[in-house]
């Protein structure tokens, strides 16, 4: 990238983090204000920013320019627009909406890829031609600028409660992450982990186990995970004899936790907390317990393949000192403690104790591990966090407005009913079948689109379908997310085994083996959080939910080693019976 291109750039990142922050200060603007400028905001980085030829150049200039004129239209009409009720009016409002919903498309296309869009484009296409089809599956037909309109000019389409999640709350706990990273708080996990970890047997892989749970509590993303703490863990384990597969399963299995451990959880848990309208405090107790447990299945995995190789910790001469540790380790605790401060002591909101703890991240730029100051550092610092959260910010924009496309068809066709309807017929009406169901279509639609859209999707026709045989919301929704995230170490499309395997040049189906191994706590805590309701109820039976954790972390226990440890058949049995039991039947 040239100096000037990069300077543009960061100045787009400043903009967009400027407005972000802005609308968390600034009180209640409208939403058909603040979520189309959202979208205009996103547009450069989604049509430019990763253009890799001329043409891509050109077009997404051409596309993005139209997109970036048809959301300012909607914001300088957005008070006769809300008057239309969702009804367009004129060639004109026809034209707007079909160059926003192409736009939309095109962004997510170029974001991550053709899945998730060509979903989108089926989902319109149902939509509008959708009465044609005989039986159940039709629906009765919806007036053309009705239809366009609710997607595009009301608050049922992309501009829906989803854009507003991203917008208000998702946007903001980017901007954090991109500040920490950008900073010493990466280099303070590491330092944490292996402090902490370092010298015990398998040092080396539960570093990368702490690791990849602090920071992916920021980063929220599986993909940035392997490729940040990848990049120190999986050389330590390779250079200390660990087998390649295993090395790569490991830094797979603990990245791909970093979208199930609050605060961030890949941005799942403010959707949630729109989706199920429970307070995202409640959300991230509730989440907190399940996540805890699928890094100590890590762990137990861990020990068990110990026996199998020799896994030596790391050397003294690889360990932090004990200074270092503490210094680096307060870039990122400073930064955490206001936010829970923020959030728990003076009851701020999530997102305005967030911006507090950025601010308070932005002031630590300035020094270094060794505590002293260059502003040319601080500078680029500076730049950094400014194209990281303006790229990152763009991408999960990219993701939810085409999201909201889905949402909002099956709203209007009736159809996200009838497929709710289609699993409990299927089920025969009991809970065990509809959650295999469930967690079946979970892992399919995973493999194509982002964990994030593939819960909303997901929930959005089974949730449903799952409360309507028993379970709670919170409960539905907390394992229809985890399910979706079964695809990043489930072959055949594992994105976090392929990174992984990548980096440690090993074949990626050895390494995704030793990952479903290893990986063992994301295949059966979600079917422990049903068979066992306490888990998820922290914030109103701390005992109750402790004492679950504690019975499904021995069951995680007897099954890792039933499965991975070098025993006789007999006490794999023994071990893999016995601890089945224990994950399924629940406390008295």
């Amino acid at each position: 990238m040239s100096v000037p291109a990069r300077y543009i750039w960061v100045a787009l990142g400043a903009v967009s983090i400027a407005f972000h922050l802005w609308l968390i200060f600034s009180g209640l603007i409208p939403n058909l204000v603040s979520r189309p400028l959202h979208m205009a905001l996103a547009l450069p980085w989604a049509m430019l920013f990763i253009a890799r030829t001329p043409a891509q150049r050109a077009v997404g200039a051409a596309l993005g320019g139209l997109g970036m004129a048809a959301c300012l239209w909607i914001v300088w009409q957005h008070d006769a627009l809300s008057d239309q009720y969702g009804f367009l009016e004129g060639d004109f409002q026809i034209a707007v909406a079909i160059v926003l919903l192409v736009t939309v498309l095109e962004m997510a296309r170029r974001a991550i890829g053709w899945p998730l869009p060509l979903v989108a484009a089926l989902a319109l296409l149902y939509g509008l031609f959708g009465q044609h089809i005989p039986g159940e599956f039709g629906h009765p037909g919806t007036p053309l600028k009705s239809f366009l309109g609710t997607l595009t000019i009301a608050e049922g389409g992309i501009w829906g409660s989803l854009t507003g999640i991203s917008v208000s709350i998702v946007a903001i706990f980017v901007i954090f992450g991109a500040v920490l990273n950008a900073g010493e708080a990466g280099q303070g996990f590491m330092n944490v982990a292996a402090a902490v970890a370092g010298r015990l047997r398998g040092g080396a892989a539960k570093v990368s186990v702490i690791s990849s749970a602090l920071f992916g509590s920021i980063s929220g993303s599986a993909s940035a995970n392997v490729a940040s703490t990848g990049a120190i863990t999986l050389p330590a384990m390779t250079r200390l004899g660990y087998p390649r597969s295993l090395a790569g399963a490991v830094e797979a299995v603990a990245s791909s936790g970093g979208q199930i451990m609050p605060p961030l959880m890949g941005a799942g848990a403010f959707v949630m907390v729109e989706l199920t309208g429970t307070p995202y405090t409640e959300i991230m107790a509730a989440a907190l317990m399940p996540a805890l447990l699928y890094f100590a299945a890590c762990w137990f995995g861990i020990d068990a393949f110990s026996l199998r190789h020799k896994l030596s910790g790391l050397a003294p001469e690889d360990r932090p000192p004990l200074r270092a540790v503490l210094i680096t380790a307060a870039f990122f605790l400073v930064p955490f403690s206001v936010l829970l401060w923020g959030m728990f002591g003076a009851g701020f909101t999530p997102q305005y104790a967030a911006c507090l703890a950025i601010l308070a991240g932005a002031l630590l730029l300035i020094t270094d591990g060794r505590l002293t100051l260059d502003w040319a550092r601080t500078l680029g610092r500076i730049e950094a966090a400014c194209l990281a959260a303006g790229k990152q910010i763009a991408t999960i924009a990219s993701i939810i407005l085409c999201a909201s496309i889905i949402i909002g068809v099956l709203g209007i066709t009736g159809l996200g009913v009838k497929i709710t309807s289609l699993i409990l017929s299927g089920s025969g009406g009991m809970l065990w079948p509809a959650l295999l169901l469930t967690a079946a279509a979970c892992l399919v639609l995973g493999m194509e689109v982002p964990t994030t859209a593939a819960y909303v999707i997901c929930v959005s026709v089974a949730g449903p379908a799952l409360m309507e045989l028993g379970l709670s919301p919170l409960q539905a929704h907390l394992f229809v997310f985890w399910f979706a995230l079964l695809s990043t170490i489930t072959p055949p499309v594992c994105g976090a085994v392929f990174i992984a395997a990548g980096m440690v040049e090993e074949n990626w189906l050895k390494v995704a083996l030793s990952a479903m191994a290893l990986g063992i706590g994301l295949y059966l805590i979600p079917l422990g959080m049903i068979a066992n309701p306490a888990l998820i109820d922290l914030s109103n039976d701390p005992a109750g939910s402790i004492l679950a954790a504690m019975k499904l972390a021995v069951a995680l226990a007897a099954l890792s080693f039933g499965l991975i440890a070098p025993l006789s058949w007999l006490w794999r049995g023994l071990l893999v019976v016995n601890g089945a039991a224990l994950l399924f039947v629940p406390l008295p």
